[in-house]
């Protein structure tokens, strides 16, 4: 999740110094401290320990596994700071996504048509299609509810070398685009943000290797392209 990474670390930025006064010693003689509870735990304490360069990685080589105790700890030590900057679950979805409305006019159809075909010119595979509007249909009987569809692309070459270095990336391949219906039946494109720029301001960038940027970059560019086609109706 490649922005939530950023506004994490925007969250972490602004609240370094009110943790580092929260987690200050309080006098022990002080009556009016008694009660008050400790404080949370600091991230820097419980953020794993880093892998080193991925340029050294053995390919295919899964990660250790954290336990499920320490992935606690550091989901309490980053939502408070999240939740100081006002952020709700919906404002933390929405920074993660990137998203286009599609031109008035357009049917539902037509976005999915214009979608396949930039899809095919840029050879992008579709390799599958979850029409979960029908499923909410006959299991829930809900007739209600928006149409939404979400459709499956891979880029067979780069999902390979960026698995090799990060086998735990198969977790979001295929890429997902996403065609949906708002309240005011409003037709939306949606797809995880895969944008990569921030990392130019982190030194190091993270130990992402250059070959891996590019490929992350490319099929950014090919599913911004698809969707921005689909969006604007373009065939």
């Amino acid at each position: 999740m490649p922005k939530i990474l950023a506004a994490l670390l925007i969250a972490i930025g602004a609240g370094i110094s009110a943790q580092a006064l929260a987690q200050a010693p309080a006098a022990s003689s002080n009556p009016y401290l008694q009660n008050v509870p400790p404080p949370a735990p600091s991230l820097f304490s419980v953020m794993p320990k880093g892998t080193g360069s991925l340029a050294d990685a053995t390919p295919w080589a899964m990660t250790p596994m954290p336990t499920t105790e320490q992935k606690r700890q550091m989901m309490k030590a980053m939502l408070p700071m999240l939740n100081n900057m006002g952020l709700n679950i919906r404002d933390i979805m929405n920074y993660m996504t990137t998203k286009y409305q599609a031109k008035p006019g357009l049917s539902f159809e037509e976005v999915v048509e214009s979608m396949t075909l930039r899809a095919n010119q840029l050879n992008l595979k579709q390799v599958g299609h979850s029409p979960m509007i029908k499923d909410i249909q006959a299991v829930l009987g809900d007739t209600t509810s928006p149409r939404m569809e979400v459709f499956h692309f891979c880029d067979i070459a780069a999902g390979r070398e960026i698995m090799r270095l990060v086998p735990e990336a198969i977790v979001y391949l295929p890429c997902r685009i996403a065609v949906m219906e708002d309240d005011k039946k409003n037709i939306w494109v949606l797809t995880l943000d895969w944008d990569m720029a921030w990392l130019d301001s982190i030194n190091g960038s993270m130990g992402i290797t250059p070959e891996l940027s590019k490929m992350a970059v490319d099929i950014r560019d090919k599913m911004d392209n698809v969707m921005r086609a689909a969006a604007a109706g373009d065939l």
